[in-house]
């Protein structure tokens, strides 16, 4: 019977213990299920982050506006991708995780119209790259099905004994290994996280990890090597323990009531900044997708700034040039 190689250590034990104890707190008083907006706010940030670190060039505004069915000028099978992905995503209640032919069959969603293989494994040889640099070989096409059967027969064998944040993380590293299809494995990867994580609490649908791991993309694809040469997925369990970690942080940091008296503009301008990083109004209404510097100090900078969302660097000194803004933690 084939089971992953791994070792649980004392820092995933505790960094367990604290994610569960966030898990907790965001259950307990911060109900993810009763704020629509923050809800897809959310998600929209997970599609984004996630086609992103595959280098679709989309903006959040831009994948905001594709989701919404506004026309958004850009490359065809970029806007497809946030088209299929937001369908996959919508998804995530009706998929088992423990299915192999659901993984194929949400493939089929993730990649349809976009490549030939479209919810069949590969034929062919793939490697995993972090752009143009290829990090190891995939194994080859022939051992896929047994590789891909032994791994989710040992998730279905262990699932009521290994916990699902270790085995969520496990399944990523295996699946990323494997490669299983000819393009969007790493998409595949992350929604089937995502999926695990659901199954073990339903916040999970809506807690953008993949916002996570893009800012620590170049870290991901290091772990992965490193996992690679070292025959076992210990650093890469540690790596998304700890992005779970700070990403539920984040979760907490923003309450839900900081949505619940703001209007779209605001949230939309919150949705594009990180918390505690300067920002200039150029680079804030670039995000957005903004052209009037009329309409983006009245709609979305003045009202966030009022609702002391959103500080000035420089209080008092509105137009110097040396302005930033800054959304702080509550």
């Amino acid at each position: 019977m084939y089971k992953p190689p791994y070792n649980i250590t004392e820092q995933m034990l505790k960094l367990i213990s604290d994610i569960s104890e966030k898990v907790g707190k965001i259950q307990g008083y911060h109900t993810l299920s009763t704020h629509p907006n923050l809800r897809r706010s959310n998600r929209i940030r997970s599609i984004h982050s996630s086609l992103a670190i595959e280098a679709n060039s989309l903006s959040l505004a831009e994948v905001r506006d594709v989701i919404d069915g506004r026309t958004v000028i850009g490359n065809r099978d970029e806007i497809k991708e946030v088209q299929n992905a937001y369908r996959a995503y919508e998804a995530i209640r009706e998929i088992n995780p423990f299915n192999m032919e659901d993984l194929k069959r949400m493939h089929g969603v993730m990649t349809d119209g976009l490549v030939p293989e479209c919810g069949k494994f590969r034929s062919g040889e793939e490697g995993v790259f972090d752009g143009d640099r290829c990090i190891f070989m995939a194994p080859t096409a022939k051992l896929v099905t047994g590789q891909m059967n032994d791994l989710f027969e040992w998730m279905n064998r262990e699932k009521e004994n290994v916990h699902p944040l270790i085995m969520s993380s496990v399944f990523h590293y295996e699946f990323v290994f494997i490669h299983p299809f000819a393009d969007g494995n790493g998409r595949m990867a992350r929604l089937w996280q995502t999926t695990l994580l659901y199954d073990w609490r339903e916040l999970f649908q809506y807690v953008p990890l993949e916002s996570q791991i893009k800012n620590f993309q170049s870290e991901y694809y290091e772990v992965i090597a490193r996992c690679h040469k070292n025959g076992d997925s210990d650093e890469f369990i540690m790596f998304m323990l700890k992005r779970l970690d700070a990403v539920l942080g984040e979760v907490l940091s923003k309450p839900a009531a900081m949505y619940e008296n703001t209007t779209a503009q605001v949230e939309r301008l919150m949705e594009t900044m990180e918390f505690d990083i300067p920002y200039t109004a150029v680079q804030l209404m670039g995000a957005l997708g903004l052209k009037s510097r009329k309409s983006f100090r009245e709609n979305y900078l003045q009202p966030a700034i009022e609702d002391e969302i959103i500080e000035m660097t420089i209080p008092g000194k509105a137009t110097s040039r040396n302005q930033r803004y800054v959304m702080k933690k509550k």
